[in-house]
């Protein structure tokens, strides 16, 4: 059987500056390691890439599967554009389609969803480029761009005290990443969890996961914000936790929390969602994330999967399997 990999890999930086998009691509080693994990496993690994290369490449090589990871380029709806190639050219894929990948990745669509489904979300409202904020929720205010994903325009500057701070993060953000709507959700104090969920029909957590410092940084924050600063040191800054070290109730409540986002936005076969928790132990939905990154060292679902006794190599044919039971494919 052929398998066929949709990606976007990282661009070299130039002059000292990351291109667009470098935060969110994929490096060489994890599509490599994706690949052998197939061929040690019987499969044909087939490299396609992305947009028109990898159009060229269906079309020569015709895979049977494809597996997708493939982030896009632009706009919001630039994760569905490989689900809905694979739907054009009638080949099964693993993952989301293309209606829950535009879904979730406009943060605030997939807050109402989950939200209409009884899961807990920080109050939140949008702002938009040249129009005065109308009503805001309480300060402290947490505020990131609406269509992006990998923390990009989240910095430890993005937890805002007031107007002030506001207006300085607003111009901030437009002039780096342009005039596009900004969330401004209420700041939940307190710790971030993040859930590992694979499956369909009776879709299940692999663990739970929380995220914290390591050690102090400059500057100091009472709250951990996994910010881009963050990530880019995480081996020295994060320390991750799994199974957290929380009462069972509470590890529950956080599960079913993410199990009913999960289900509520119509994920498939893999996501990982994102929490924070108050000191009463109240849960809040951040975001949910359907295309998790598979760096079989730093990608976050991988660290978690790792911490519970799996192999990067076990996760990702476990992600395949779930996707061919549901086409009704057997090897």
């Amino acid at each position: 059987m052929k398998i066929g990999i949709t990606y976007n890999l990282k661009q070299p930086a130039r002059a000292g500056k990351l291109p667009r998009g470098f935060e969110e691509f994929d490096s060489p080693e994890t599509i490599h390691a994706i690949a052998e994990a197939f061929e040690n496993n019987g499969y044909r690994a087939i490299r396609l890439g992305w947009g028109l290369e990898a159009i060229k490449k269906i079309k020569r090589d015709r895979p049977d599967f494809i597996f997708n990871i493939a982030e896009g380029f632009e706009g919001r709806n630039r994760e569905s554009l490989m689900p809905a190639v694979c739907e054009l050219f009638n080949i099964p894929h693993t993952g989301s389609d293309a209606y829950t990948l535009a879904l979730t990745l406009d943060k605030v669509q997939a807050k109402i969803i989950a939200a209409h489904a009884g899961v807990k979300t920080p109050a939140f409202s949008v702002i938009h480029p040249g129009i005065k904020p109308g009503k805001l929720p309480p300060f402290p205010l947490f505020v990131k761009p609406v269509f992006e994903g990998s923390s990009i325009g989240i910095r430890l500057t993005s937890r805002i005290g007031n107007r002030k701070e506001l207006e300085e993060q607003l111009h901030w953000l437009w002039k780096k990443y342009g005039k596009r709507p900004v969330l401004a959700e209420h700041f939940i104090e307190g710790r971030e969890f993040t859930v590992g969920i694979l499956g369909n029909k009776n879709p299940y957590p692999i663990g739970t996961m929380e995220i914290r410092f390591k050690k102090e940084i400059t500057p100091p924050s009472r709250d951990f914000i996994y910010s881009m600063e963050i990530k880019r040191d995480w081996e020295n800054l994060c320390e991750y936790i799994a199974p957290p070290k929380i009462p069972a109730s509470l590890s529950e409540k956080i599960a079913r929390s993410a199990l009913a986002a999960y289900q509520s936005l119509g994920c498939r076969d893999i996501a990982r969602m994102d929490f924070r928790v108050n000191k009463a132990h109240e849960v809040f939905f951040l975001e949910a994330n359907p295309l998790p990154g598979l760096n079989p060292v730093s990608g976050d679902i991988v660290i978690l999967a790792k911490k519970m006794g799996w192999t990067h190599e076990k996760l990702v044919l476990t992600i395949l399997r779930h996707a061919m039971e549901r086409y009704g494919i057997s090897r």
